[in-house]
């Protein structure tokens, strides 16, 4: 990883805030593997084994995403992974993915990475923005990702998730005023999404990413991680050569009903992510 892609801290308290559990999954001198799940899909039991063998295959961090049933960030597999687990009996929402976030923690021990929930700004409210940052933080989470909260309306979250991570997402169409914002109100990383549009797997990356992350590091000392289109190691490997991390969510989440599939996809992400062989593995087919 080159010099200029370290986690820089500066004079500013900017060092302080990298002390997270979430920056400290990119202080590993490379970049960070950050994989996407959908909690509760297909059923509660094979999320778990699926998010373990994620684990045990090498993502530095976890996205575990919040089943809610308008998903406006998200593509069709993400979507609909997310209507079947709210169809179960007696629904799959935030509070359940709390609890198995916990059990995730419980099964690796001192190995799980960090986690962060990637949900809505409405499941907040209906728990209690008090309430819910509570149970994340007795679960163990280490932060979240609300893409429908814009940093103008982010004050009372953020007055009630102290000891938890807010990472705020920046697009391509931010301005210089924008990034600045929201480079101010992150903490753990800032997510830069490479293209506009819902998540999902495309065949190339999106024109104007190295742009944006250049335009990031020019406003924070926190790591920069790119998601959304993101589909096989060599595109991931790819990203790790101008970012802090990589994020992989559609193309996970395709193979999540089968733990072992998962494993050897983040298994080969991992190996491309981090730099571990001259060559780049194979992504492995979903069934």
């Amino acid at each position: 990883m080159a010099a200029e892609q370290q986690v820089r801290l500066g004079a500013d308290g900017a060092g302080a805030r990298a002390a997270s559990a979430i920056s400290a999954a990119f202080q590993r001198g490379r970049p960070a593997l950050i994989v996407y799940l959908m909690a509760g899909y297909p059923d509660p039991p094979t999320s778990l084994t699926s998010l373990v063998a994620a684990a045990e295959g090498g993502a530095d961090l976890i996205e575990l995403g919040v089943p809610y049933g308008d998903p406006v960030a998200d593509g069709p597999v993400i979507a609909d992974a997310a209507r079947v687990a709210c169809a179960r009996e007696g629904g799959f929402g935030l509070t359940e993915t709390i609890d198995l976030a916990a059990k995730l923690r419980s099964a690796l021990g001192a190995g799980a990475p960090p986690i962060v929930l990637m949900t809505y700004l409405n499941p907040l409210m209906r728990l209690g923005l008090a309430a819910a940052a509570e149970r994340m933080r007795g679960a163990g989470i280490a932060g979240v990702i609300v893409p429908d909260m814009p940093v103008e309306a982010a004050r009372p979250w953020l007055a009630a998730s102290h000891g938890l991570d807010t990472v705020f997402l920046a697009a391509p169409t931010s301005t210089p005023e924008r990034l600045q914002a929201l480079a101010k109100a992150s903490s753990g990383f800032v997510y830069c999404v490479s293209t506009l549009g819902v998540t999902g797997e495309r065949d190339r990356l999106a024109d104007g990413v190295r742009e944006l992350v250049a335009r990031l590091r020019a406003v924070t000392d926190l790591p920069v991680a790119v998601g959304f289109g993101i589909s096989t190691p060599s595109q991931a490997a790819e990203v790790a050569d101008l970012a802090d991390g990589v994020i992989v969510g559609s193309a996970v989440v395709r193979r999540q009903a089968d733990p072992e599939a998962v494993h050897a996809f983040v298994t080969a992400l991992a190996e491309a992510v981090h730099g571990s062989g001259s060559a780049l593995p194979s992504a492995p087919q979903a069934p």
